[in-house]
């Protein structure tokens, strides 16, 4: 239905912040780029937070990311920037409640429906939850309401980057990789590129080594998804993102592995990225053992409230 996907731009740190409050990994988030907002709590409430673009605090106090947050009603929460990411999730005790639409409950911006009214948050948007929670959540919940801000001493890992200055994105060949001569498929591997100021959750536009083609075959629109890669006319690239089209006409020269598209969604303008090729069996087995890993981490949490 030429529908873009849409939803997180870093779908492991949305179920992270999700699974502290005893929610699906499927429950609706809100994502802030950066920091900055202030939210108010009117009512008592349980909250999660994961993510490399923002802390959380109240009263000057760095609420920690990755745990079940009890929130007093009354209390003022400002999101303030830090480094290493810029994409923060904030999930509340029974995910936040807005409609279904398409079976999703993202924000569509580039179409305007889906998620709360269609459109990103604006200052005085109240924003509620439905109120049915999980067991879990409940168990949580009880342990932690009082007067004051609480959160228990467990804490789930956020998302492992990378420690050195420049990120390494895993990608599988694409369907269009043969179109480019030797010397350039050589330095799309080889070669450091910068994320550019011309991007958003549409894409990416990467500035490094140009791509050059061996002839002048042309490609019908076809399928495209988040992490596709494609070659502009000119021979730059572009990396598609949540709110990408559906079909192109740009040639294919990669995918990035489902397991790094959270560290693409963490990327900030100016970061320098590597890419680095692995093979299909390669990038199902480590979203396979990142899969693993998720729900180890929910079972465990759950296992804490028996």
């Amino acid at each position: 239905m030429a529908v873009p996907v849409s939803g997180v731009m870093d779908a492991y740190s949305a179920r992270i912040a999700n699974y502290a409050v005893g929610n699906s990994g499927e429950d609706a988030v809100i994502e802030f780029t950066y920091g900055g907002p202030g939210l108010e709590a009117e009512t008592d409430i349980l909250i999660a937070y994961a993510g490399g673009g923002a802390c959380i605090e109240i009263d000057k106090r760095t609420l920690p990311p990755g745990k079940p947050l009890f929130i007093p009603a009354g209390s003022i929460m400002n999101l303030i920037n830090k480094p290493g990411g810029c994409r923060t999730y904030l999930a509340v005790a029974g995910g936040w409640d807005v409609s279904d639409v398409l079976d999703s409950k993202s924000t569509c911006l580039v179409a305007g429906f889906g998620g709360f009214k269609g459109r990103a948050l604006q200052p005085q948007d109240v924003l509620s939850a439905p109120g049915n929670l999980s067991a879990l959540a409940e168990k949580i919940l009880n342990s932690l309401k009082g007067a004051v801000v609480n959160c228990p001493k467990w804490q789930i890992p956020g998302l492992v980057t990378s420690s050195s200055e420049h990120k390494v994105i895993r990608v599988i060949r694409g369907h269009e990789s043969g179109w480019f001569d030797e010397r350039s498929v050589s330095r799309f591997f080889a070669e450091p590129y910068r994320l550019s100021l011309k991007s958003n959750r549409m894409g990416y536009h990467l500035e490094g080594p140009a791509m050059s083609r061996m002839n002048k075959q042309e490609l019908l629109s076809t399928a495209v998804t988040s992490g596709t890669i494609q070659v502009t006319g000119n021979g730059g690239l572009v990396l598609l993102m949540a709110d990408c089209q559906t079909t192109g006409g740009y040639p294919r020269i990669a995918q990035v592995a489902a397991v790094d598209m959270p560290l693409c969604g963490q990327l900030q303008p100016g970061d320098e990225l590597y890419f680095n090729e692995i093979s299909w069996n390669e990038a199902e087995r480590l979203y396979i053992e990142q899969e693993k890993h998720l729900q180890q981490l929910s079972a465990t949490i759950e296992n804490k409230y028996l």
